[in-house]
Protein backbone atom coordinates (compact mmCIF):
# COMPACT_ATOMS: atom_id res chain seq x y z
CA UNK A 1 0.00 0.00 0.00
CA UNK A 2 1.47 3.51 -1.25
CA UNK A 3 1.09 6.69 1.03
CA UNK A 4 -0.09 9.00 -1.73
CA UNK A 5 -0.17 12.20 1.02
CA UNK A 6 1.45 14.88 -0.56
CA UNK A 7 5.33 16.59 0.91
CA UNK A 8 5.42 20.06 2.16
CA UNK A 9 8.63 21.55 0.16
CA UNK A 10 9.30 23.62 2.96
CA UNK A 11 9.82 20.82 5.66
CA UNK A 12 13.61 19.81 6.82
CA UNK A 13 15.46 17.66 5.89
CA UNK A 14 16.52 14.10 8.08
CA UNK A 15 19.84 15.30 9.75
CA UNK A 16 18.99 19.24 9.32
CA UNK A 17 18.93 22.06 12.31
CA UNK A 18 15.15 22.74 13.34
CA UNK A 19 14.68 26.13 12.84
CA UNK A 20 10.78 25.96 13.78
CA UNK A 21 8.12 23.88 15.27
CA UNK A 22 6.46 21.39 12.29
CA UNK A 23 3.20 22.99 11.15
CA UNK A 24 1.00 20.43 12.37
CA UNK A 25 -2.17 20.78 14.55
CA UNK A 26 -3.56 19.55 17.80
CA UNK A 27 -1.99 17.44 20.51
CA UNK A 28 -1.59 13.86 18.80
CA UNK A 29 -0.38 15.34 15.90
CA UNK A 30 2.58 17.18 17.81
CA UNK A 31 2.75 14.33 20.31
CA UNK A 32 3.30 12.19 16.95
CA UNK A 33 6.23 14.27 15.70
CA UNK A 34 8.09 14.19 18.85
CA UNK A 35 7.63 10.51 19.18
CA UNK A 36 9.69 9.83 16.17
CA UNK A 37 12.56 11.96 17.38
CA UNK A 38 12.95 10.20 20.83
CA UNK A 39 16.25 8.22 21.41
CA UNK A 40 17.50 8.71 18.17
CA UNK A 41 20.56 11.10 16.48
CA UNK A 42 18.33 13.54 15.57
CA UNK A 43 16.63 13.96 18.62
CA UNK A 44 19.65 14.08 20.50
CA UNK A 45 20.57 17.55 18.29
CA UNK A 46 17.36 19.13 18.09
CA UNK A 47 15.93 18.34 21.96
CA UNK A 48 12.27 19.70 21.18
CA UNK A 49 9.82 19.49 24.23
CA UNK A 50 6.25 20.05 23.89
CA UNK A 51 6.61 23.16 25.44
CA UNK A 52 9.08 24.29 22.66
CA UNK A 53 6.01 22.71 19.72
CA UNK A 54 3.00 24.60 21.12
CA UNK A 55 3.32 27.01 24.45
CA UNK A 56 -0.24 25.76 24.99
CA UNK A 57 0.92 22.26 25.84
CA UNK A 58 3.79 23.42 28.31
CA UNK A 59 1.90 21.60 31.05
CA UNK A 60 3.01 18.06 29.68
CA UNK A 61 6.51 19.23 29.16
CA UNK A 62 7.52 16.97 32.17
CA UNK A 63 5.58 14.11 30.80
CA UNK A 64 7.65 11.23 29.83
CA UNK A 65 6.20 10.00 25.97
CA UNK A 66 7.00 6.59 25.75
CA UNK A 67 5.71 5.43 22.56
CA UNK A 68 7.80 6.24 19.59
CA UNK A 69 6.82 6.17 15.51
CA UNK A 70 9.36 3.95 13.73
CA UNK A 71 10.36 2.08 16.72
CA UNK A 72 9.29 -1.39 18.79
CA UNK A 73 7.33 -0.34 21.96
CA UNK A 74 6.41 -2.40 25.11
CA UNK A 75 2.60 -1.23 25.27
CA UNK A 76 0.04 -1.64 28.02
CA UNK A 77 -3.36 -3.34 26.51
CA UNK A 78 -5.69 -0.22 27.78
CA UNK A 79 -9.04 -1.42 26.33
CA UNK A 80 -10.98 -3.59 23.52
CA UNK A 81 -12.93 -1.79 21.22
CA UNK A 82 -14.24 -2.77 17.68
CA UNK A 83 -11.31 -2.47 15.66
CA UNK A 84 -8.79 -4.23 17.52
CA UNK A 85 -6.80 -3.16 20.95
CA UNK A 86 -6.07 0.40 22.48
CA UNK A 87 -2.19 0.14 24.02
CA UNK A 88 -0.26 2.97 25.55
CA UNK A 89 -0.40 4.60 28.51
CA UNK A 90 -1.74 7.85 30.60
CA UNK A 91 0.16 10.26 27.94
CA UNK A 92 -1.39 8.84 24.45
CA UNK A 93 -3.00 5.80 23.29
CA UNK A 94 -2.66 3.98 19.49
CA UNK A 95 -4.88 1.04 17.76
CA UNK A 96 -3.57 -2.20 17.33
CA UNK A 97 -5.88 -3.89 14.88
CA UNK A 98 -7.54 -7.11 14.96
CA UNK A 99 -5.84 -9.02 12.52
CA UNK A 100 -2.59 -8.23 14.81
CA UNK A 101 -4.08 -8.96 17.99
CA UNK A 102 -2.26 -12.21 19.60
CA UNK A 103 -4.88 -14.72 21.34
CA UNK A 104 -5.93 -14.66 24.77
CA UNK A 105 -4.67 -10.65 24.96
CA UNK A 106 -6.51 -9.24 27.54
CA UNK A 107 -6.36 -5.28 29.50
CA UNK A 108 -3.55 -4.99 31.62
CA UNK A 109 -1.32 -7.03 29.25
CA UNK A 110 1.77 -5.64 27.45
CA UNK A 111 2.87 -6.27 24.32
CA UNK A 112 5.68 -5.55 22.12
CA UNK A 113 4.60 -3.62 18.96
CA UNK A 114 6.07 -1.99 16.15
CA UNK A 115 4.42 1.53 15.80
CA UNK A 116 4.26 3.66 12.38
CA UNK A 117 1.59 5.68 10.42
CA UNK A 118 -0.80 4.71 8.46
CA UNK A 119 -2.02 6.26 4.62
CA UNK A 120 -3.32 9.12 6.41
CA UNK A 121 -0.35 9.65 8.67
CA UNK A 122 -1.89 8.14 12.06
CA UNK A 123 -0.24 6.19 14.60
CA UNK A 124 -0.42 2.67 14.18
CA UNK A 125 0.58 -0.47 15.95
CA UNK A 126 1.41 -3.84 14.32
CA UNK A 127 2.56 -7.04 15.79
CA UNK A 128 4.72 -7.55 12.64
CA UNK A 129 8.63 -6.60 12.25
CA UNK A 130 10.24 -4.56 9.97
CA UNK A 131 13.88 -5.16 8.31
CA UNK A 132 14.72 -2.06 10.14
CA UNK A 133 13.65 0.83 12.67
CA UNK A 134 14.04 4.63 12.65
CA UNK A 135 17.70 5.33 13.74
CA UNK A 136 19.14 1.65 11.80
CA UNK A 137 20.72 1.01 8.51
CA UNK A 138 18.97 -1.13 6.16
CA UNK A 139 19.76 -2.62 2.70
CA UNK A 140 15.79 -2.65 0.99
CA UNK A 141 14.67 -3.51 -2.56
CA UNK A 142 12.79 -0.50 -4.42
CA UNK A 143 9.00 -1.95 -5.20
CA UNK A 144 7.76 1.28 -7.20
CA UNK A 145 8.58 4.83 -8.47
CA UNK A 146 5.66 7.55 -7.68
CA UNK A 147 5.40 11.34 -8.14
CA UNK A 148 6.09 11.32 -4.41
CA UNK A 149 9.61 9.32 -4.45
CA UNK A 150 10.63 5.53 -4.55
CA UNK A 151 8.43 2.74 -2.46
CA UNK A 152 11.11 0.61 -0.44
CA UNK A 153 9.87 -3.15 1.16
CA UNK A 154 10.69 -2.84 4.78
CA UNK A 155 8.41 -5.77 5.40
CA UNK A 156 5.44 -4.06 6.61
CA UNK A 157 1.85 -3.70 4.45
CA UNK A 158 2.89 -0.06 3.81
CA UNK A 159 5.83 0.04 1.89
CA UNK A 160 8.46 3.18 3.42
CA UNK A 161 8.56 5.91 1.41
CA UNK A 162 12.28 7.22 -0.47
CA UNK A 163 11.77 11.04 -0.95
CA UNK A 164 12.90 12.21 -4.28
CA UNK A 165 15.11 14.85 -2.06
CA UNK A 166 16.35 12.42 0.07
CA UNK A 167 17.83 10.56 -3.00
CA UNK A 168 21.70 10.95 -3.85
CA UNK A 169 20.81 9.68 -7.17
CA UNK A 170 17.76 8.22 -8.86
CA UNK A 171 16.91 5.05 -7.76
CA UNK A 172 14.66 2.46 -10.09
CA UNK A 173 12.13 -0.44 -9.09
CA UNK A 174 13.88 -3.91 -8.30
CA UNK A 175 17.20 -1.81 -7.45
CA UNK A 176 19.07 -2.62 -4.00
CA UNK A 177 19.68 0.56 -2.10
CA UNK A 178 20.97 1.57 1.42
CA UNK A 179 19.27 4.27 3.64
CA UNK A 180 19.34 5.19 7.00
CA UNK A 181 15.37 5.68 7.74
CA UNK A 182 14.63 8.63 9.61
CA UNK A 183 11.33 10.47 10.48
CA UNK A 184 9.75 13.34 8.37
CA UNK A 185 9.30 16.28 10.68
CA UNK A 186 6.05 17.45 9.06
CA UNK A 187 3.60 14.02 8.91
CA UNK A 188 5.61 12.46 11.71
CA UNK A 189 5.82 9.42 9.41
CA UNK A 190 9.14 7.03 8.88
CA UNK A 191 10.69 7.91 5.75
CA UNK A 192 14.38 6.47 4.21
CA UNK A 193 17.17 8.74 2.93
CA UNK A 194 20.20 7.56 0.47
CA UNK A 195 22.23 10.45 2.22
CA UNK A 196 24.03 8.11 4.48
CA UNK A 197 27.57 10.23 5.38
CA UNK A 198 25.61 12.66 7.26
CA UNK A 199 24.31 10.11 10.09
CA UNK A 200 27.67 8.85 10.35
CA UNK A 201 29.34 9.17 13.67
CA UNK A 202 33.01 10.89 13.47
CA UNK A 203 35.51 9.05 15.63
CA UNK A 204 35.91 5.17 15.85
CA UNK A 205 35.05 4.76 19.52
CA UNK A 206 35.62 1.56 21.30
CA UNK A 207 37.44 0.41 17.25
CA UNK A 208 40.99 -1.13 16.73
CA UNK A 209 42.70 -2.50 14.78
CA UNK A 210 42.37 -6.21 13.72
CA UNK A 211 39.10 -6.02 15.22
CA UNK A 212 36.02 -7.88 13.58
CA UNK A 213 33.29 -6.13 12.39
CA UNK A 214 29.62 -5.72 10.52
CA UNK A 215 29.85 -3.93 6.75
CA UNK A 216 27.15 -2.49 5.04
CA UNK A 217 28.36 -1.71 1.95
CA UNK A 218 26.96 1.33 0.51
CA UNK A 219 28.35 3.25 -2.27
CA UNK A 220 31.34 3.01 -4.93
CA UNK A 221 33.81 5.51 -5.10
CA UNK A 222 37.38 6.16 -7.18
CA UNK A 223 39.41 4.34 -4.22
CA UNK A 224 37.29 2.38 -2.68
CA UNK A 225 34.04 0.69 -1.11
CA UNK A 226 32.23 2.90 1.60
CA UNK A 227 30.64 0.80 4.49
CA UNK A 228 28.91 2.07 7.45
CA UNK A 229 30.62 0.18 10.36
CA UNK A 230 28.99 -1.74 13.30
CA UNK A 231 25.34 0.80 12.18
CA UNK A 232 27.47 3.49 13.30
CA UNK A 233 30.87 4.18 12.20
CA UNK A 234 32.23 5.05 8.44
CA UNK A 235 35.38 3.07 7.07
CA UNK A 236 36.00 2.17 3.43
CA UNK A 237 37.47 -0.64 2.03
CA UNK A 238 40.04 0.20 -0.93
CA UNK A 239 39.86 -1.09 -4.56
CA UNK A 240 42.45 -3.51 -4.94
CA UNK A 241 44.10 -3.85 -8.19
CA UNK A 242 41.67 -5.04 -11.02
CA UNK A 243 39.59 -5.93 -8.58
CA UNK A 244 36.41 -3.77 -6.84
CA UNK A 245 34.92 -4.69 -3.60
CA UNK A 246 31.42 -6.17 -2.55
CA UNK A 247 28.28 -4.26 -4.22
CA UNK A 248 26.42 -2.04 -2.11
CA UNK A 249 24.15 -3.46 -0.48
CA UNK A 250 26.50 -6.66 0.69
CA UNK A 251 26.59 -7.13 4.39
CA UNK A 252 29.46 -9.29 5.86
CA UNK A 253 32.22 -9.62 8.35
CA UNK A 254 35.01 -7.33 8.13
CA UNK A 255 38.05 -6.12 9.96
CA UNK A 256 39.80 -3.02 10.87
CA UNK A 257 42.80 -2.45 9.26
CA UNK A 258 43.86 0.93 10.56
CA UNK A 259 42.11 3.91 12.33
CA UNK A 260 43.23 6.87 11.02
CA UNK A 261 44.28 9.99 13.08
CA UNK A 262 40.70 12.01 12.19
CA UNK A 263 39.08 8.64 13.70
CA UNK A 264 37.99 7.20 9.90
CA UNK A 265 38.63 3.72 9.05
CA UNK A 266 40.22 1.48 6.73
CA UNK A 267 38.74 -1.86 5.91
CA UNK A 268 39.83 -4.89 4.74
CA UNK A 269 38.07 -8.49 4.32
CA UNK A 270 41.04 -10.71 5.61
CA UNK A 271 41.43 -11.05 9.36
CA UNK A 272 45.31 -10.14 10.78
CA UNK A 273 46.97 -11.78 13.56
CA UNK A 274 47.32 -15.46 14.24
CA UNK A 275 43.50 -15.66 12.84
CA UNK A 276 44.85 -13.90 9.43
CA UNK A 277 48.17 -16.63 9.62
CA UNK A 278 45.83 -19.61 10.05
CA UNK A 279 43.59 -18.31 7.34
CA UNK A 280 46.12 -17.50 4.51
CA UNK A 281 47.61 -21.02 5.32
CA UNK A 282 44.68 -22.82 5.04
CA UNK A 283 44.81 -21.19 1.21
CA UNK A 284 47.97 -21.89 0.92
CA UNK A 285 47.64 -25.47 1.12
CA UNK A 286 44.47 -26.06 -0.74
CA UNK A 287 46.18 -24.17 -3.60
CA UNK A 288 48.94 -26.97 -3.21
CA UNK A 289 47.09 -29.51 -3.41
CA UNK A 290 44.95 -28.43 -6.29
CA UNK A 291 48.27 -28.04 -8.29
CA UNK A 292 49.90 -31.52 -7.19
CA UNK A 293 51.68 -30.37 -4.72
CA UNK A 294 54.22 -27.34 -6.35
CA UNK A 295 52.93 -23.67 -6.89
CA UNK A 296 55.16 -21.09 -9.14
CA UNK A 297 55.10 -18.66 -6.23
CA UNK A 298 57.42 -17.62 -4.32
CA UNK A 299 59.46 -14.86 -2.18
CA UNK A 300 60.36 -12.78 -6.06
CA UNK A 301 57.05 -12.99 -7.29
CA UNK A 302 55.02 -9.86 -7.84
CA UNK A 303 52.06 -8.93 -4.74
CA UNK A 304 49.42 -8.55 -7.94
CA UNK A 305 50.46 -11.86 -8.59
CA UNK A 306 49.81 -13.57 -5.64
CA UNK A 307 46.38 -11.54 -5.05
CA UNK A 308 45.09 -12.97 -8.24
CA UNK A 309 46.07 -16.31 -7.82
CA UNK A 310 45.40 -16.92 -4.17
CA UNK A 311 43.30 -13.72 -3.55
CA UNK A 312 45.78 -12.60 -0.75
CA UNK A 313 48.12 -10.00 -0.02
CA UNK A 314 52.26 -10.78 -0.40
CA UNK A 315 52.78 -10.01 3.45
CA UNK A 316 49.85 -12.89 4.28
CA UNK A 317 51.34 -15.15 1.97
CA UNK A 318 54.96 -14.42 3.16
CA UNK A 319 53.78 -15.48 6.71
CA UNK A 320 51.23 -18.39 5.55
CA UNK A 321 54.99 -19.45 4.40
CA UNK A 322 56.85 -19.52 7.09
CA UNK A 323 54.25 -20.75 9.29
CA UNK A 324 53.74 -23.78 7.02
CA UNK A 325 57.70 -24.12 6.85
CA UNK A 326 58.26 -24.30 10.42
CA UNK A 327 56.09 -27.33 10.50
CA UNK A 328 57.95 -28.78 7.94
CA UNK A 329 54.66 -29.20 5.84
CA UNK A 330 56.73 -27.27 2.46
CA UNK A 331 59.73 -26.47 1.27
CA UNK A 332 60.38 -22.78 -0.47
CA UNK A 333 62.65 -21.92 -3.46
CA UNK A 334 62.99 -18.34 -4.81
CA UNK A 335 59.81 -18.76 -6.93
CA UNK A 336 58.46 -21.85 -5.88
CA UNK A 337 56.76 -23.40 -3.12
CA UNK A 338 57.01 -27.50 -3.22
CA UNK A 339 54.87 -29.79 -0.61
CA UNK A 340 56.37 -31.76 1.90
CA UNK A 341 53.66 -33.84 2.46
CA UNK A 342 52.86 -37.23 0.74
CA UNK A 343 50.39 -37.58 -1.68
CA UNK A 344 51.36 -33.92 -2.59
CA UNK A 345 54.48 -34.41 -3.76
CA UNK A 346 55.03 -33.31 -7.55
CA UNK A 347 55.94 -36.03 -10.01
Amino acid sequence: MFAQRSFDDTHLEPGSKADSPPRVGGLSAILGASFCLLNTRESREVRWTLETLRPEFASFNRVHVTIEIGKTNSLEVLRVVPMGLILGDAVDEVLLPTRYVPQGAEPGDRLEVFVYTDSEDRPIATTETPVAEVGEFASLRVVAVGRLGAFLDWGLPKDLLLPFRFQLRRVEPEQIVVVRITCDRVSGRPVATTKIDRFLESGSEGLREGQAVDLLFYEETDLGTKAVVDGRFGGLLYHELGKFGPEPGTRQTGYVQHVREDGKLDLTLAPSGKAGIDAAREIVVDALRSAGGRLELGDRSEPNEIRTRLGISKKAFKRALGALYRERRIRIGESFVESTEPGEKPD
